[in-house]
């Protein structure tokens, strides 16, 4: 793994991968030495924004943290756990999460952190597809994730969860829309909440404002926030018991 300084001071990490990519732009934010590591798979239209994102998450908790973003060059290819036609304009999706996730692990190599992975949109579908092939993550950030992918939830069902705690999120007016498919993201996450429950599993699902472009920073600093403070509340229980 080579590491080098960008011109604005944060970190560059090239991780050679063995696909077209071939290189991982990572950005890291807060604190590098914390216990604690959060990672984002993010777009080019959101990585300028991470700054906010990251100042709203230390708002909401007292936590040290270091919030790693992962930049994704191909949203629809890289994200995505297999292929499937495109469902608005012409690009289909791709089956590029296996090489992604293959790339995130090894970012998470210091056994004695704490690893918490989430995003929004197709990155929160992404973060809950990872938590179906790893228990590495103690908690799953997934704001408006995209559960209407088609096939998702049986895989889900199929695979199960293997995080303890998983915030789920989706904006009221989301399913609200003309897609025949995406109109389906309520009923999907009204669905997976339900059963990721019933497994045992921590999780909420918190209903915003608003169609799925409102406030995607503020949405994830949330998911983040949540998943960080139950993984504190289980070790205040896990003392108290000592």
């Amino acid at each position: 793994m080579g590491k080098k300084s960008d011109r604005n001071g944060e970190l560059n990490y090239g991780v050679v991968a063995d696909r077209k990519v071939g290189i991982m732009h990572v950005y890291r934010y807060g604190n590098m030495e914390a216990d604690i590591v959060l990672i984002q798979l993010a777009g080019n239209h959101d990585i300028s924004e991470i700054k906010d994102e990251v100042a709203e998450i230390q708002h909401l908790t007292s936590m040290d943290f270091e919030l790693i973003a992962v930049k994704v060059d191909d949203w629809n290819k890289e994200l995505s756990p297999w292929k499937t036609p495109a469902v608005f304009g012409n690009e289909d999706f791709g089956d590029g999460a296996v090489q992604t996730l293959e790339e995130i692990l090894l970012l998470c190599s210091d056994k004695s952190k704490t690893y918490y992975i989430g995003g929004y949109s197709l990155s929160g579908l992404f973060s809950l597809w990872a938590a179906c092939q790893t228990d590495l993550f103690s908690g799953i950030a997934a704001a408006s994730p995209s559960v209407w992918f088609p096939g998702f939830i049986d895989y889900m069902k199929e695979y199960k969860i293997k995080s303890k705690n998983v915030y789920l999120s989706l904006g009221n007016k989301e399913e609200k829309i003309r897609n025949p498919v995406m109109a389906k993201v309520g009923d999907c996450i009204r669905e997976g909440h339900a059963w990721i429950k019933a497994e045992g599993v921590n999780c909420t699902l918190e209903w915003n404002q608003g169609g799925h472009f409102k406030e995607p920073m503020t949405r994830t600093a949330r998911a983040f926030a949540w998943v960080m403070q139950q993984n504190r509340n289980e070790s205040r229980v896990e003392k108290e018991h000592l």
